[in-house]
C-alpha cells in the first residue's frame, strides 16, 4: 500500500472470481506475475451454474498441474451420457441420445483428441480450486471488494474499488486490468467495447435441490433429463430440465417462463411445486436449497480490449448454456491472454503482442454465442414431432404425445420424425469440433505457404488435428523411458517449445541461439529411436505433417505458431525471426 496516495500497486488487476477471472489469476500467479484479484461477492460461486468441462479446458488444468484435483471433484464422463427426453422423471420416456462423446462411434474421437477427459465439474466446485491454488502461488485475492470505476493512461490503469467490509474506497494502480466481471460487465461499458446482439431473449427459473433419485436415474446416468409437460400445473412454457449436480442426490432444475409476463416471484412453495412436477411424484422427499431467475442472452463483443484493459468470459460472450461452452471459453480466453501478459511484463515480448488476444479470441466469442443460440433451434423440431404445435389445447398435446405408443401409420411417421429430431441434437451435445477446432490467425502466428486443406469432416461435430500454424498442437502418445507421455505434456507451462524428429538434432543449437538472442526460455525435444522421447506408436510421424528433420514451434498456450518442413543450413535465421514474430519483439 502506498500510504501517501492510498493506492495499492500491482502488475495486473483481475476483476471477478468466476471461471475467467479465477483462471487468469491462477495462470498469472503460476507465471510469477504480481496479481491482485477482486470480487464484490463474499465467496466464490455458491451455485452450480456452469458445469460441462470439455477436453480443451481440462488441458489447461493439466498444464497448471491441477488436473487430478479437478477430476477428484468432478463427475466422470461415464456418468454423463444418457441424455433423456421424458414427460417426467418417473413418467414415459420419449427418447434418449448418447452425449459428450459417450456413444461407441464417438468415443474414439474423444480418446484420440486429448490426453484429458471431459467431465462435469460444477462452477461452485471449480472456482475454489482455481482461487485456492492462485492464492497458494502468490496471488492477492480480495472478496467483498467491488469494482467502481477506472481510468487509463499511457503507463497503466487506476481502478477505484469499494471495500464493503471496511466501508471505504481506495485505488488500485495496475499496469494492466482484466475485466472478468460477468454478463452485466461495468468494465465493458466503461471502456466502451462494441457489442452485437441482444440481452433477455427468454427467461428461466433455477431451483437447486437435494433428493435421492438413484432408483430413477442410476440405470440411465446422465447430466440432463429433459421434461416436456404441456399444460403443466406450474405454468410457464411446459418445458424443463432436471440437471445432475452430484450423482444422484443433488440437482438443479430449470423451468422456462414467458419473459413478456415479467420475472416471476419464486418462493419455496412454488419451487417445490416445480420440482415435484418435473419429477412426476409429489411424494418424493426434496430439500430446496436455492432459487434464482436468469435470461438467455445473444450478445458478444466485437473487440475485446481497450488500451490496457482486456475483457473476457461472460463479459464479452453472453449466451445460453446449450453446448456447455460458457466456462470453457472463459478459461481458454485466460489461457490465451495470460502468457502474453507475462512475457510483455518481463520485457520478453513487445506490447503489440497483447492485441493478438483480440485477433484470436474475438472470432471465438462470436462463434460460441452463435452456436449456443443456434442450438436452441434444435429443440423445436422435437416438440413439432410430438404434435405440440398442432394445437393450443394442452390435453390434446398430451394425447398427441401418447400417440407414440399407437400402431397406426400416423404414429409410425411421428416416431420417425421424433427419432430424426432427437438425432439432430448431436450438434448440441457432441459438437467436438466447436470445442477443439480453434484455428488462430494473428500477428503472433507465422503462416506458411502450404495450401490449407480445410477440415476433413464436419468442423462442428468432429475435431480435426493439424500442424498448420495457428492450430493447437495435436495430441499423440510418445514414450519416455517406456512410459507414455503426451505431446502436450512437453509444451506449455509458460514456455515456448520446439519439436522435431530424430534427424532434426541441428535444431538444438539453432534454438539455443534464437532463445538466447531474444532472452527467453525455449525447450527443444528431439523425438525418435534412441532418444529420450520415442515415437513407438508412429503417431507423431503421422500427425506432424512435416519431414523428420522439420520442426514445430509451439507457444505456451499449446498453439503452433511456426513450422519448418525440413532442416536447412539457413534455418537458424527463420527460427529466430519466427520466434520474434510470435513475441511481436521488434
Amino acid at each position: 500500500m502506498n500510504e501517501k496516495a492510498n493506492t495499492v500497486e500491482t502488475d495486473v488487476l483481475v476483476v471477478g472470481t468466476g471461471p475467467a477471472g479465477a483462471a487468469s489469476t491462477l495462470l498469472l500467479a503460476t507465471y510469477g506475475v504480481k496479481t491482485l484479484c477482486v470480487s464484490k461477492y463474499a465467496t466464490t460461486s455458491r451455485t452450480p451454474r456452469s458445469h460441462i468441462t470439455n477436453q480443451r479446458t481440462m488441458e489447461v488444468m493439466r498444464d497448471l498441474g491441477i488436473e487430478a484435483e479437478c477430476e477428484a471433484m468432478a463427475s466422470p464422463a461415464e456418468l454423463m451420457g444418457e441424455n433423456v427426453y421424458c414427460t417426467s422423471l418417473v413418467g414415459d420416456e420419449l427418447g434418449r441420445v448418447l452425449t459428450w462423446g459417450t456413444h461407441p462411434q464417438r468415443r474414439a474421437d474423444y480418446d484420440l483428441a486429448s490426453p484429458t477427459h471431459m467431465c462435469d465439474l460444477p462452477q461452485n466446485l471449480l472456482e475454489p480450486i482455481l482461487v485456492n491454488n492462485a492464492a497458494r502461488r502468490g496471488a492477492d485475492v480480495r472478496f467483498h471488494t467491488e469494482f467502481i470505476s477506472l481510468n487509463q493512461d499511457d503507463a497503466g490503469v487506476t481502478a477505484t474499488v469499494h471495500d464493503h467490509l471496511l466501508d471505504r474506497q481506495y485505488d488500485i494502480r495496475a499496469k494492466y486490468l482484466i475485466g472478468a466481471d460477468g454478463a452485466n460487465s461495468r468494465i465493458v461499458d466503461q471502456v466502451g467495447l462494441p457489442v452485437e446482439g441482444k440481452m433477455g431473449v427468454s427467461g428461466s427459473i433455477n431451483v437447486v435441490f437435494e433428493a435421492d433419485l438413484t432408483k430413477y436415474v442410476g440405470h440411465r446416468p446422465s447430466v440432463l433429463y429433459w421434461v416436456i409437460q404441456p399444460g403443466s400445473n406450474v405454468g410457464g412454457l411446459g418445458i424443463g430440465v432436471i440437471r445432475m449436480v452430484r450423482p444422484w442426490n443433488k440437482w438443479l432444475c430449470i423451468w422456462g417462463y414467458d419473459i413478456a409476463d415479467g420475472t416471476p416471484a419464486v418462493d419455496e412453495a412454488h419451487a417445490r411445486q416445480i420440482v415435484h412436477s418435473l419429477l412426476g411424484d409429489a411424494t418424493i422427499p426434496v430439500k430446496i436449497e436455492s432459487t434464482s431467475t436468469w435470461t438467455v442472452n445473444d450478445m458478444y463483443a466485437t473487440r475485446l480490449f481497450d488500451k490496457r484493459v482486456f475483457c473476457m468470459g461472460d463479459a464479452v460472450h453472453r449466451h445460453p448454456p446449450t453446448n456447455g461452452l460458457g466456462s470453457n471459453t472463459s478459461i481458454q480466453d485466460a489461457f490465451n491472454l495470460c502468457w502474453k501478459l507475462s512475457h510483455v511484463l518481463r520485457g520478453k515480448a513487445g506490447p503489440e503482442l497483447l492485441a493478438t488476444y483480440d485477433e484470436e479470441r474475438a472470432p471465438v466469442a462470436r462463434q460460441v454465442v452463435q452456436r449456443a443460440n443456434k442450438s436452441l433451434g434444435d429443440f423445436p423440431p422435437i416438440l413439432a414431432a410430438l404434435g405440440l404445435f398442432d394445437t393450443k389445447d394442452p390435453e390434446q398435446m398430451q394425447r398427441n404425445i401418447s400417440r407414440l405408443k399407437e400402431q397406426s401409420v400416423e404414429a409410425q411417421e411421428q416416431r420417425a420424425a421424433l427419432r430424426a429430431a432427437i438425432d439432430n441434437t448431436q450438434y448440441v451435445y457432441n459438437a467436438h469440433g466447436v470445442e477443439m477446432n480453434q484455428r488462430y490467425r494473428s500477428a503472433a502466428i507465422v503462416p506458411d505457404e502450404t495450401p490449407d486443406p480445410g477440415f476433413r469432416r464436419d468442423a462442428e461435430l468432429y475435431h480435426d488435428h493439424s500442424s498448420r500454424p495457428g492450430a493447437p498442437l495435436p495430441h499423440v502418445w510418445l514414450t519416455r523411458h517406456g512410459r507414455r507421455v503426451s505431446t502436450l505434456d512437453l509444451c506449455g507451462k509458460g514456455r515456448f517449445t520446439l519439436l522435431s524428429g530424430i534427424t532434426g538434432s541441428p535444431w538444438l543449437e539453432a534454438a539455443s541461439h534464437a532463445a538466447e538472442s531474444l532472452g527467453i526460455g525455449l525447450d527443444v525435444h528431439i523425438i525418435g529411436p534412441g532418444q529420450e522421447l520415442e515415437d513407438l506408436y508412429g503417431d507423431f510421424a503421422r500427425v506432424r505433417e512435416i519431414e523428420e528433420s522439420g520442426a514445430l514451434l509451439v507457444r505456451p498456450d499449446n498453439i503452433i505458431c511456426w513450422r519448418a518442413m525440413q532442416w536447412e543450413k539457413s534455418a537458424s535465421d527463420p527460427l529466430r525471426a519466427a520466434l520474434a514474430r510470435a513475441l511481436c519483439a521488434h
